[in-house]
């Protein structure tokens, strides 16, 4: 199954962002597991990081200058934030760019990494490392749902519970579009849930 699921992203195009400015770039790792029931690896941020702390986010960071690549810059974060060597991960390809709250340009980048690394928490900056089955996504099993006016557009973010973590914001959009992009699952950011309450 996995392999299957891989090629939808190796063959897959993401969006470009029309923005009128230049953004610091920033990169994320998107890691999923080799297993019969592949899972996404995730991060609790340190609770006193100056930005996103407390927050679930996928190991990531800024693009330093001497990181010839984005990919580059993916593979650096997952290891410095928890240990995950860079030999361990397969890149399959991009996700959508998007532009975080704090202005900074964010690439995604898929990998499949084995399922029996041991993490090593950088305790300076990740709290917790934590996988979540990505069928537990694909049923869309959101707690309630974000509304963010971005750009003129109104965004519908689902915000997931998995046991103590809170799945929200732009780690959620970046869920989305890969579970979409897998399952043809046609969970909408555009539209509001059928359940969603206008306020």
């Amino acid at each position: 199954m996995l392999d299957e699921l891989l090629h939808r992203v190796s063959q897959y195009t993401p969006r470009t962002l029309e923005i009128d400015q230049r953004f610091p770039e920033a990169a994320v790792l998107v890691p999923i597991t080799r297993s019969d029931d592949p899972e996404l690896v995730l991060t609790l941020r340190a609770s006193g990081l100056s930005t996103h702390g407390g927050e679930v986010a996928f190991p990531g960071g800024r693009r330093d200058p001497e990181d010839p690549d984005l990919i580059f810059t993916a593979l650096r974060e997952a290891e410095e934030e928890i240990g995950l060597p860079p030999g361990l991960v397969e890149i399959i390809g991009p996700l959508s760019a998007l532009v975080s709250k704090h202005g900074i340009k964010v690439t995604p980048y898929v990998g499949v990494i084995p399922d029996y690394v041991e993490y090593l928490a950088n305790d300076a900056e990740i709290a917790a490392v934590f996988t979540v089955p990505l069928e537990f996504f694909r049923q869309d099993p959101r707690e309630h749902t974000h509304r963010i006016d971005y750009q003129g557009r109104s965004w519908y973010v689902p915000s997931y519970r998995f046991g103590e973590y809170k799945i929200w914001g732009l780690t959620a959009i970046m869920i989305v579009e890969l579970v979409n992009l897998l399952f043809d699952a046609k969970i909408s950011l555009q539209h509001p849930p059928q359940n969603y309450i206008h306020s």
